[in-house]
């Protein structure tokens, strides 16, 4: 064995696997396999031409040689991004720790309790700093909640409104550039028209429907919104504020301005730079508008004995409900963000976070009185953190950065400098003595901080806020590190056991591609600092893209896209760009096969296509012939086929040469949804299939972690026809030379994890990510061996081989009174987190084993599931006290003095003799959604406050 080999570390099946694999199978070889599942026409004639794989030793080296080439300076630039101070335990316990990073979306509430009590405080954190009813469990970025918050006010229109079709939306220009271009990504194909002024002279005429205000505006000025939301409201104008969360402590809040939509970004709690992130945007708004808010909310509710449980609130507000009639097509969060920000929070407390506050506006009063002495005069007349002064930027910037200190330069004449919770008194003599060289002055020297203030007496806060227990009770490091545990204790992650979600590819994220994040000249970088400190960051995005289009065959690619709905949303409007520059913007027909991701038809919404669904075949493929048929009758306005392969059912459909070359010819182009890149990578790709832009999970392919239910990174790869129009950014120039304004906040989207991706394609090479697909292919195909006569499979190729990937049919177990849902919460029991539930089938599991998983552990949940079928056989649909319909059992039942169930402790708890081992508990009994639905509670409070009556 190569000790040295990383494929071998990350690849879990080995060589002394193989023969008894393929002999369950029923293949002689790895070659036979995928001769019986690809089809032909499809394979890669040549091998991936990408660098040697390093080891992990030498990778670690070249990390971090590569992050010297970064300079972190002090950079005081703001626009949105802040130093911080990240708390050691937060850091060690959470952001390093798989406990926290590996777990998936909290679809299982039963075993993501801890989790979901961690979102529960970042939205309680969220609803109380903001003075608003709801939030939802964070939402990407800045720009993209302000987006948003733009699109769910253009929704909840008055009746009058949308027959008079008001489609004006007023964005303040002191709004931040980067937010004001993704707005302007937005709105333009849904109809919107975006309007740019001064606040003060806005006249509030009635072909408006919406506003948003920046607090602090972008270059730190204050300004009182309650008369405008006043009179905006009495004008039927709905106003949306993007406020700093760390003001909040001190100011009023927007809500008790009577704002209807906050938003912002939280990464100033306690989370890294990152080159731009990810960071945990947050999202909170009126109850009333609930169901029309966009991602996902954590509410509390009880299980079947009455106990608070937690779980993800209003289902029916996810897309792939809503399709096309969604307004939003988010469908994830940046949970592991939200997690940091909010035990942030839980740390400091509201006097730790006021403390905080009033210590970063010292120092921005300090350093503005100590500059006014120099004649250097500040313009702001009211400021929270960030200052805004008259000096010569060239001067200022040249002494500046040979002091490696980074402003932001607004113009000649005028430098904007935010202060932040790192700045001691020491920083601020340092800017002093720059003015004062850049002056030709003597410096003053400054031993302690003003307590004089420059908010003004009306917006200080008087209200309090994060009164409940757990933002007062953990502030020593004991505390929070105990806290922080027994939650982790509550959550199933891949620390513990396989998560063989379909769809999803829970595959290892390695240690060695973590550990580059906690470096600090990778997570101390602003995204909007000079290009040339940034160097290493560079080098690495390029060479990162440079491999996504060698492993897609094509030609561009840009890592903007921070989610992969994000991705989807990036291509199509690549594509709208492409038609208009060719004066073909009439093309606006999206095909969408009835099996795709419910986020493709909301994408497509959203790019203001008209969306039509093609039929699919019995056997679960595309249904050429119908497709054939609507490509014909639109090819006038045909834009675009959004396609996934495999298929979202598992297989790779032999015809999709054929329906790549039908698009083309009736003048549309492809989209290929990268969900099931995991199946192609080295054995075919986008390029060769005839797709024209894809985007990437990086957060599945390519080994970032779920963290709970994000962060995420969606990049698109392009062939060369659209590649100048690629997303640009207002600050830092990127993108295409026809570049379609921005789709995320920052120029490379979520930069610092793009460093994960970045190491695992560096040390598995071509041969390792082939071998990676190979071996995915392989655990499938072997566990739909094992799972035949015990479960139907709902598709197969014409082979009857699975991708990656594969359906099991549970509907018939509806005549022995057990659902689909049931089997899931029965694994809890045997130690596993249930595959992909009903999707893209109602009544099925869809199951992707990932090519990390080892024999074991796949001959572990084979034997979990094939036991459950024999439990299933003994069901019967009059008696419903079954062990599948009491699953999953809790320690408390199984300690409990009385047991009045008809099957023992031991079948309950312990049913296979492996689980004794490592038994994994689920600290709740079943959720009951339908009960939380009815009584929706978002935030800390006590359970008995919102009993129904």
């Amino acid at each position: 064995m190569r000790t040295d080999a990383f494929a071998l570390r990350h690849i879990g099946t080995g060589e002394n696997d193989l023969e008894h694999m393929f002999k369950t199978i029923g293949v002689n070889n790895m070659d036979q396999l995928l001769y019986e599942t690809f089809p032909d026409g499809i394979r890669l004639k040549n091998d991936l031409i990408l660098d040697p794989a390093m080891t992990e030793y030498e990778y670690a080296v070249h990390i971090m040689e590569l992050g010297k080439k970064n300079k972190v300076f002090k950079s005081y630039i703001g626009l949105g991004y802040h130093p911080t101070i990240v708390p050691a335990p937060i850091q060690r316990n959470i952001f390093e720790n798989p406990g926290w990073y590996t777990a998936y979306t909290p679809y299982q509430a039963e075993i993501a309790q801890g989790r979901l009590e961690a979102i529960l405080n970042f939205q309680t954190t969220v609803i109380e700093l903001t003075g608003m009813e709801i939030a939802n469990a964070s939402l990407l970025d800045e720009g993209t909640a302000a987006a948003e918050a733009m699109a769910l006010l253009f929704d909840v229109r008055t009746r009058d409104q949308k027959k008079n079709n008001v489609n004006k939306f007023f964005v303040s220009e002191e709004i931040l550039p980067q937010t004001l271009s993704v707005l302007q990504t937005r709105s333009t194909p849904i109809g919107i028209e975006l309007v740019v002024g001064n606040h003060e002279t806005f006249d509030f005429s009635n072909e408006f429907f919406g506003a948003i205000l920046q607090y602090p505006g972008k270059y730190g000025q204050v300004n009182d919104y309650s008369a405008f939301i006043t009179k905006a409201k009495e004008n039927e104008i709905k106003v949306a504020v993007a406020a700093d969360i760390l003001s909040l402590a001190t100011l009023t809040s927007p809500g008790e301005m009577g704002a209807a939509v906050v938003v912002g970004t939280t990464q100033r709690f306690g989370v890294p730079m990152g080159y731009g992130g990810p960071h945990a945007a947050f999202f909170a708004t009126k109850d009333e508008y609930k169901r029309s808010m966009p991602g996902r909310i954590i509410g509390v509710s009880i299980d079947v004995n009455g106990n608070r449980a937690l779980r993800m609130a209003l289902g029916t507000r996810e897309q792939h409900i809503k399709r096309e009639k969604a307004t939003s097509n988010i469908c994830t969060a940046q949970v592991l963000l939200a997690v940091m920000a909010g035990m942030y929070a839980v740390y400091h407390g509201p006097k730790g976070l006021k403390y905080i506050a009033n210590k970063v506006h010292a120092s921005a009063v300090t350093t503005a009185e100590a500059l006014n002495k120099l004649g250097v005069f500040q313009t702001n007349t009211a400021f929270f953190d960030t200052i805004l002064v008259k000096a010569d930027a060239q001067k200022v910037k040249a002494v500046a950065e040979k002091n490696e200190v980074n402003f932001f330069y607004v113009d000649t004449d005028t430098i904007s400098i935010s202060l932040n919770e790192t700045t001691s008194v020491a920083d601020i003599n340092q800017i002093v003595a720059i003015f004062a060289e850049a002056l030709g002055k003597e410096t003053l020297t400054i031993s302690e901080l003003t307590e004089t203030t420059q908010l003004p007496a009306s917006l200080e806060r008087t209200s309090s806020f994060l009164t409940h227990d757990v933002f007062n009770n953990y502030h020593s490091e004991s505390q929070l590190m105990r806290y922080i545990k027994k939650l982790e204790r509550k959550d199933l992650s891949l620390n513990h056991s396989m998560i063989s979600l379909g769809s999803c590819t829970m595959k290892l994220n390695a240690a060695s591609e973590m550990l580059p994040l906690s470096m600090p000249n990778w997570n101390s970088i602003h995204p909007f600092a000079p290009i040339e400190q940034a160097e290493g960051y560079i080098i690495m995005l390029k060479k990162l893209e440079e491999q996504l289009n060698i492993i897609t065959g094509f030609a561009g690619t840009t890592l903007q896209p921070n989610s992969g709905a994000q991705g989807e949303y990036a291509g199509l409007m690549a594509i709208r760009a492409y038609h208009i520059s060719r004066g073909e913007g009439h093309r606006n027909v999206c095909l969408i096969p009835s099996s795709a991701h419910g986020t493709n038809p909301a994408s497509a919404a959203m790019a203001g296509m008209k969306i039509i669904v093609t039929k699919t075949t019995p056997e679960g493929n595309i249904d050429v012939e119908d497709l054939r048929e609507k490509a014909i009758e639109h090819k006038d306005d045909l834009s675009c086929l959004m396609v996934t392969y495999p298929s979202t059912h598992g297989v790779y459909e032999s015809t999709i040469i054929d329906i790549t070359k039908l698009i083309h010819e009736n003048g549309g182009l492809v989209y290929m949804d990268g969900a099931n890149m995991n199946a192609q990578v080295g054995l075919t790709n986008p390029a060769t299939i005839g797709a024209d832009v894809c985007h990437l999970n990086l957060h599945k392919t390519f080994a970032i972690p779920h963290g709970g239910g994000g962060p995420g990174v969606g990049p698109i790869c392009v062939n060369e026809k659209l590649v100048p129009f690629l997303p640009t950014n207002p600050i830092l120039n990127v993108g295409g030379e026809q570049a379609i304004t921005a789709i995320s906040s920052a120029p490379y989207g979520s930069a610092l994890v793009c460093l994960i991706s970045y190491g695992y394609i560096t040390m598995m090479g071509a041969e390792g990510l082939k071998s990676a697909t190979e071996h995915a292919i392989l655990n499938a195909n072997y566990m739909k061996s094992r799972f035949e006569g015990h479960y139907p499979i709902l598709y197969t190729g014409e082979c009857g081989r699975a991708a990656h990937e594969m359906i099991l049919d549970c509907r018939s177990f509806k005549e022995n009174g057990i659902e689909v849902g049931d089997i899931a919460k029965r694994l809890m029991d045997y130690g596993f987190h249930a595959p992909t539930v009903s999707f893209p089938v109602a009544g099925t599991l869809m199951i992707e084993p990932t090519e990390s998983e080892d024999l074991a552990e796949l001959d572990r949940f084979c034997d979990a599931l094939i036991a459950i079928r024999k439990e299933i056989e003994t069901a019967t649909s009059e008696d419903k006290n079954n062990v599948l319909k009491n699953a999953p059992h809790t320690l408390a039942m199984l300690t409990a003095d009385t047991w009045d169930f008809p099957y023992t402790r031991e079948k309950a708890a312990y049913p296979l003799d492996y689980i004794a081992d490592n038994k994994f508990w689920p600290s709740v009994r079943r959720v009951d959604d339908a009960y939380g639905d009815r009584n929706l509670v978002c935030s800390c409070a006590p359970i008995e406050a919102y009993m129904e009556n």
